[in-house]
């Protein structure tokens, strides 16, 4: 019997709150609500100044959960192991009554054999007490609960152990790909096992067939396998995967049987070059994401991520950073089929407590709460787990084992530097940006990090291991930078020159960088830097300056994925096929860029005569502009700024920027009389965890969209479609996340649904005061 995989998503309990040992399988949950995995308890609640600015003004808290799995009578009696992808945080899990353990880190996945709780009945019962006790417990919203998916595995005594099968692309020759597949093989029974494997293309073409090897002895044997070949390699603009398919067998009896898919790609830095892959040299063209999605909070449906993902690659970028933790294993996946390059990150914190903001961003005093409390227990098991679990993924080119842990005085300090400022302290008090002996040493930074280092290593040697330096200046003197294969420099561009000349075999890049344009010119001025990765791509709940704000307004598009006036200039810079937008803004009279672009919105609607600008990104050399069919002048983007901006008195009509076949344009609208429902699915199957996103738009009498637009919109839907949460991309609403009414920001907001267990045709309606209300149908197919 190969492997059963039994999915545990639907029909948990849930209590908010403590309980009195709900752990036996008689406990009655009844009254406990019914919830579906994965599940966030902070988005059902309140905003409230009560809770940390940092975390989104969410609370924590504690919650318990109960589910169950019925083993099927022909599997019981097997080998079983509980799996959860992340529980945030301090979780702590029974099943059938039998405790198993802890695990502190939210972020990370952990694994239980409950073998042994099996009854006659197949009945597995599992309870999972969460304490999520501080919610300044980090710099950015985390969640609370059972966040990501928990699964049952059932297997024989014979079987590959859980992420045993390691399939990596270790060199390139003249002859293509040098290959390894190593496979950790655990034997509870005295069997003759033979392991086996098929690599193969795409199309279905044998592109390495592994001959069988036996398994000795028993417990626990790692078998391996290398060779040299190729075929169609894996990148950004053409994502191939092949399919690796590992069989243990005993005779003609399939014990076990793992199907990963890989792809097959060569990595390689250069400390002059920069990066390539298969041999290519290319740019990161980066963004940093943290993993929630607004009012759906930390339990995304990967729809959601799929949606998001589009629109980045439609945008140009070709690489994401995992600030700063390990994401859903799902989004891994994804990235893979879709071609993105992948940072993965562990650790925000080590040993030492990093500030946290409670009470608006850099607003003394902070709290000390955070991971650093169980990192000198638990680091290894969790560096370990996220490099295991991720280590088949061909879109994961550096693991990183830390973000800004040295950044100025939080807490590191250091004798040579008597008062230190980072990038983000324009309101730290003097106190705090001097030299304070009572604080951890920094010294301790690089002895931590060669450790982490070398655990790494120890489980993925093909790849190099990364660090986001927030202040080269104190780590180039400890030593720090030098653990390291490939150095991140987190928003310092003035050194890389310098660097770059004083340490010639360092490999370097921007792991964190703002979205300016001499940003990007000191990526594309200076072919030894592999790339940037911008803060950040996606707006994000926490990390939030002062009440009612509630996240970080950061990304290049809302938590909704609604892309901005930023992202269209990100597009005009890193997009490879012709591209042209044309948005305005009131004329601003300031030197700043950034106060200049604060205005930016994608409609034309001023008072007569008021001094306005057109703004155009684009990468054609050059452009012209018309007003109501008058040509107002040809333009060439600004060398210093990237993009064409002409001042205008405004007069009502349509604006129209154009370059050959490339045209858009911006008009005057009315008031809004309508919405317009799209949805980026209308078939979904009914499996009771399916999602489709519905965007809605507010329009004028003449149909065309109200980028001003702020009616408030209600939803609702048949029985069959469960409404997941309302999202305008507005982080000043503090309407509750799960709200049925919410404005439009923008004039649109979507609407994220789940699937019933029932097929059949269902509708989701919208209304707004004074409008018709809009349908749309969603058709739930037989998941079978």
């Amino acid at each position: 019997m190969a492997r059963t995989v039994i999915p545990m998503d639907l029909g948990w309990k849930f209590h908010r709150g403590d309980a009195d040992s709900p752990v036996g399988k008689s406990f009655d949950d009844q009254e406990w609500k019914t919830v579906t995995l994965p599940h966030d308890w902070s988005v059902e609640e309140p905003f409230s100044r009560e809770h940390s600015s940092g975390g989104g003004y969410l609370p924590g808290g504690i919650g318990w959960y109960r589910g169950k799995a019925l083993i099927p009578e022909a599997l019981r009696g097997k080998h079983l192991t509980l799996e959860f992808d992340g529980v945030y945080n301090h979780s702590r899990v029974w099943v059938n009554g039998y405790y198993f353990g802890k695990h502190p880190y939210g972020y990370t996945p952990f694994a239980y054999d409950v073998t042994h709780t099996q009854t006659p009945d197949g009945v597995l019962c599992v309870a999972v007490r969460v304490h999520h006790e501080h919610t300044a417990d980090s710099r950015w919203f985390t969640g609370s609960g059972i966040t990501r998916r928990v699964r049952l595995t059932v297997q024989e005594d014979c079987r590959f152990a859980r992420n045993g099968v390691f399939f990596a692309v270790t060199g390139e020759t003249d002859k293509g790909l040098s290959l390894r597949l190593r496979t950790s093989v655990e034997k509870d029974a005295e069997r003759d096992l033979i392991c086996t494997f098929e690599l193969t293309s795409p199309d279905g073409t044998i592109l390495w067939k592994g001959e069988g090897k036996p398994v000795q002895a028993t417990g626990t044997e790692t078998l391996e396998w290398e060779t040299v070949t190729d075929g169609p390699r894996w990148s950004p603009d053409d994502p191939a995967l092949c399919t690796l398919r590992v069989t243990l067998s005993e005779g003609s009896e399939i014990l076990d049987e793992e199907t990963v898919p890989v792809g097959l790609r060569s990595i390689r830095f250069d400390p002059n070059e920069g990066f390539f892959l298969n041999g290519v040299n290319m740019k990161f063209k980066g963004i940093c994401i943290h993993h929630d999605a607004g009012p759906l909070g930390a339990a995304v449906p990967l729809p959601v991520w799929e949606r998001r993902l589009k629109l980045l690659k439609e945008m140009g970028c070709n690489a994401i950073r995992m600030s700063h933790n390990p994401q859903m294993t799902e989004l891994y996946g994804l990235c893979d089929r879709m071609g993105f390059l992948v940072m993965d990150e562990a650790f925000d914190e080590w040993e030492g407590p990093k500030n946290k903001w409670w009470q608006g961003h850099n607003v003394y005093p902070p709290q000390l709460h955070g991971y650093f409390e169980d990192f000198p227990e638990w680091h290894e098991k969790d560096l370990r787990a996220m490099v295991e679990r991720d280590r088949n993924h061909p879109s994961i080119v550096l693991w990183s084992i830390g973000n800004e842990i040295d950044y100025p005085n939080d807490p590191y300090c250091h004798t040579s530097f008597a008062e230190m400022t980072g990038n983000n302290d324009s309101a730290k008090p003097a106190a705090e940006r001097r030299y304070n002996p009572d604080k951890p040493n920094a010294e301790r930074i690089p002895v931590i990090a060669a450790r982490l280092r070398d655990i790494v290593k120890s489980c993925d040697e093909t790849r190099p291991v990364t660090a986001a330096i927030a202040y080269p200046e104190l780590s180039n003197r400890t030593g720090y930078c030098d653990t390291v294969d490939v150095c991140g420099y987190n928003y310092k561009e003035q050194w890389y020159d310098e660097d770059h000349a004083k340490y010639p075999e360092r490999i370097l890049y921007g792991s964190e960088n703002g979205q300016g344009y001499l940003q990007w010119k000191a990526v594309t001025d200076r072919p030894f830097i592999a790339g940037q990765f911008l803060w950040t791509g996606i707006d994000f709940f926490g990390e939030t300056r002062l009440w009612p704000d509630h996240g970080s307004h950061a990304g290049l598009m809302t938590t909704a994925a609604f892309p901005k006036t930023s992202y269209f200039f990100r597009r005009s810079l890193w997009s490879d096929a012709p591209c042209l937008k044309l948005v305005s803004r009131p004329a601003v009279k300031d030197g700043n860029p950034w106060r200049r672009r604060a205005g930016e919105n994608f409609g034309w609607n001023y008072a007569p005569g008021q001094e306005v600008e057109a703004v155009v990104y684009t990468n054609c050399p050059k452009v012209t502009l018309e007003l109501n069919g008058e040509k107002l002048g040809e333009y060439a983007p600004d060398p210093e700024t990237g993009c064409v901006e002409v001042p205008i008195a405004f007069r009502e009509g349509k604006l129209t920027a154009s370059c050959g076949d490339l045209k858009d344009s911006i008009e005057t609208v009315g008031r809004a009389v309508s919405v317009s429902l799209y949805a980026d699915r209308t078939e979904l199957k009914a499996d009771g965890t399916d999602v489709t996103v519905i965007e809605a738009r507010l329009l004028d009498g003449s149909g065309r969209w109200v980028p001003f637009a702020d009616e408030v919109l209600t939803v609702t839907a048949t029985e069959g479609l469960e409404i997941l949460a309302l999202d305008s991309g507005n982080l000043l609403d503090t309407s509750d996340c799960k709200v049925r009414s919410r404005a439009a920001y923008e004039g649109r907001l979507i609407v994220c649904v789940r699937a019933g267990t029932k097929a059949g045709e269902e509708v989701l309606r919208v209304s707004v005061p004074g409008f018709e209300d809009k349908e749309i149908a969603v058709t739930l197919t037989d998941p079978s």
